[in-house]
Parts: C-alpha cells; structure tokens; sequence
C-alpha cells in the first residue's frame, strides 16, 4: 500500500502541472486554491467512504482512550496533523505553481531526510542504515537535480557575438561579410 501510494503521489504532482498548462484561463492565486480545495474534498471523500466500510470511525474513541497523552491531547494532534498537512500540500502546489512539479518533488524528497535527524535529536531514535540510506539518496537527487539546472542554464547562455549579430539589421550583416 505504501508503494501503491507514493506511486499514486509521484503522478499528482505532474498531473497539477498539466492542469495548469491546459487550463483555458489565467492561472491565479484563487485558482491554485481552489485546485487545492477540490483536491482535498475529493481525498477526504474516498478516505471517509474507506473508514466507513471498516467501522473505522467506531475505532477513535478507543485510540484516543489509550493515548499516551491523554484524550484531549490526541485530537489535538490529529487537528494538527490535518492542518500542517493541508500547509505542506498547498505548499508543493504552490512550488508546481511557481517552479515545476520537479522541483516540487525534489523539495520534497530532500525534506523526508531531515525530519528523519530531526527525529533522532528530538526522539532520541538511532540513526540506523535505513535513515543513512535515506538521506544519501534524498541528497544525491537534490544535488543531481541542480546540476542539471546548473548545466541547462548554461547551455541555455546565448553566445555575445551571436546576440549582437542578430540585433543588427541584415543588410549590416551582408555588407560586413
């Protein structure tokens, strides 16, 4: 299911994209967000249809019941969870928005490393191979990625004497040669 689902996630990115290129209007703010709230709407509308058929919703009492921290304290994560959640996903359609749904994922990918070492200082937890792992290849792909950019941008460089010679006019250049 995990794979399934960052699968699922690697083509959202890329499909809001398209949306934004195919769209027939000016892409705004106010699109972006309501993109967002369609998005959100129709999650929240599958993962519900989900808890219904497993009488999942009878199970959040007894979860909250046997927090560690107490009842109230477990709704108060999970309304927090939600909320950052809702930030972190407007977040990387706002990147798509701004930059390229790459860029987007790549941030992405290099901020799964850091909440793994922000764990171990916080929690305590081991920086075992799985995380060391992790963060290498998270690192590798956030640098390989900006090489890339870095080598297109300067392909991209126009050449100074093929620049002032197509600003001349042409009946200049014929003379001149």
């Amino acid at each position: 299911m995990t794979l399934a689902a960052a699968a699922l996630y690697g083509f959202v990115l890329p499909l809001v994209e398209l949306t934004y290129k195919k769209a027939k209007q000016e892409i705004s703010y106010a699109l972006v967000m309501e993109i967002q709230l369609v998005m959100c709407l129709v999650a929240t509308g599958f993962c519900t249809v989900g808890m219904l058929v497993n009488n999942d919703f009878k199970v959040i009492g007894k979860e909250a019941r046997e927090f560690e921290l107490g009842e109230t304290k477990y709704y108060v994560v999970v309304i927090f969870t939600a909320i950052i959640n809702q930030c972190f996903f407007l977040g990387a359609i706002g990147v798509v928005f701004c930059a390229s749904s790459m860029l987007s994922g790549v941030v992405i990918a290099v901020l799964l490393p850091v909440t793994e070492i922000l764990a171990i200082f916080s929690f305590n937890e081991k920086f075992q191979a799985e995380k060391r792992a992790s963060l290498a290849l998270s690192l590798w792909g956030f640098i390989s990625y900006f090489y890339g950019e870095i080598k297109q941008s300067k392909k991209k460089k126009p050449d100074p004497e093929i620049e002032m010679a197509s600003s001349l006019p042409s009946n200049t250049l014929k003379s001149s040669v």
